[in-house]
């Protein structure tokens, strides 16, 4: 096991009947950050955080969660974790919800409950019964739930679901803190935006395959373009063509798009002015990861996968 890591899997699968929820998922993910497993409804983000949390048995492969084999009782303690929807008790208080799990658990100590419930911004409501919280309010309490005993890695799967607008800004803040703080975030997700604005490393899964993975900043920065709008798009698009250094160039509704690096926006300018060819806007064009998603979903055979940084890859 390599120390940087807190999870390691190699090959893990999960079959149920026929169906294949996850097929040989090898993986590695780092200490420190936010990891994003993202993918549509189905796609096996679930099924791998449960085998990752001994809660459900993989089929065949290995995993390895903070240097162990499994999710041994012992190393549970130093996780924590919201899948799906908590179970917590309607008719007790969310302070009193957190007592109970806390001494069921075992996990840190009844004097941190109030830190947390202040964590999540619950503390005015931190008397009232469950039943009357709002949605967001539940979602903040397994959060809270999620960090009983100060773990090393949580693992929350899909929090900002059925959220407002508001309350997934909120929650996304609380997930990007947990991050900068030490800990290991793991976060599923399929709102691609999201995974974006909070996560550092990301692995994409279709159908239960992983179809790439890697650093979010390598994964969208492989290549470069500029939108460019000229007096004579038809002719700049002949001149950018003829630049060595410029991959591809195609029209669209707002100008011309040209895979090239933004460096060269001066050489570019240059190039079109010595064609009597004047710019009306000239910007990087930077690619989503909404973007990313569609092209190596769409072009991504069965089984076969993609790689940004080495930080995701196992040993």
């Amino acid at each position: 096991m390599d120390p940087q890591f807190v999870v390691e899997t190699q090959g893990l699968s999960k079959r149920y009947g026929r169906v294949t929820a996850v097929r040989d998922l090898s993986l590695a993910i780092a200490r420190g950050g936010v990891f994003g497993l993202l993918g549509p409804n189905g796609s096996g983000k679930t099924t791998t955080m449960g085998m990752l949390l001994g809660l459900i048995r993989p089929t065949s492969g290995t995993l390895r969660l903070l240097g162990n084999p499994g999710a041994v009782p012992g190393v549970l303690k130093r996780v924590g974790a919201t899948i799906e929807a908590p179970a917590f008790y309607p008719y007790l208080s969310g302070r009193d919800n957190l007592r109970f799990f806390q001494g069921l658990t075992g996990k840190g100590a009844l004097g941190d409950i109030e830190a947390l419930l202040a964590r999540v911004r619950l503390e005015g409501r931190a008397r009232s019964r469950y039943a009357t919280y709002s949605f967001g309010m539940k979602q903040r309490l397994a959060i809270a739930y999620a960090l009983l005993g100060d773990p090393e890695v949580v693992f929350l799967d899909e929090p900002t679901n059925g959220l407002d607008p508001a309350g997934v800004a909120e929650v996304r803040e609380f997930i990007a803190d947990f991050g900068r703080d030490g800990r290991t975030v793991v976060l599923s997700s399929h709102i691609l935006h999201e995974v974006e604005m909070v996560c550092d490393h990301v692995a994409i899964l279709v159908k239960g395959t992983i179809v790439a993975h890697g650093a979010v900043r390598d994964l969208l920065g492989r290549k470069e373009a500029v939108r460019v709008a000229t007096t004579d798009d038809a002719a700049a698009m002949a001149v950018l063509k003829g630049l060595p250094w410029v991959e591809r160039v195609e029209s669209t509704v707002d100008g011309l798009v040209a895979d090239a690096p933004a460096a060269r926006s001066a050489e570019i300018s240059r190039a079109l002015a010595s064609a009597n060819i004047y710019l009306r806007r000239l910007e990087p064009l930077e690619t989503s990861l909404e973007q990313y998603f569609l092209e190596v979903t769409a072009t991504a055979p069965a089984g076969a996968g993609t790689t940004g940084d080495g930080k995701d890859r196992p040993k």
